[in-house]
């Protein structure tokens, strides 16, 4: 057993992860980071919830580019295919959750 204060994890580069369990083939991570990730798409499912800071998510479909303000308790749940981009605004910790080996 163990008890993880997320406020304690501070990454040395931007999305640094603490690996902290692997579910049949799902990843649970915490990550830290003061940067941007990149566009992408994820290869299944992807829960990704706000522990610190702020991060704007923006999201791209046939539709357009569109932005969404994540704040501290806040989750965002990207399906197969859907194309996206964190964006922290300051630092940020984030609890992912994803298929093991997801970018």
């Amino acid at each position: 057993m163990r008890i993880i204060h997320p406020s304690d994890f501070t990454g040395t580069r931007a999305w640094d992860a603490l690996d902290i369990e692997t579910i049949d083939t799902a990843s649970i991570r915490l990550h830290w980071t003061d940067k941007p990730y990149k566009w992408h798409i994820n290869d299944g499912p992807e829960v990704f919830v706000v522990l610190d800071g702020v991060v704007n998510m923006h999201t791209r479909d046939n539709k357009g580019e569109q932005v969404w303000r994540l704040v501290k308790g806040d989750i965002f749940h990207a399906q197969d295919g859907d194309e996206h981009i964190a964006r922290p605004d300051g630092t940020a910790r984030i609890l992912v959750i994803e298929r093991k080996g997801s970018e």
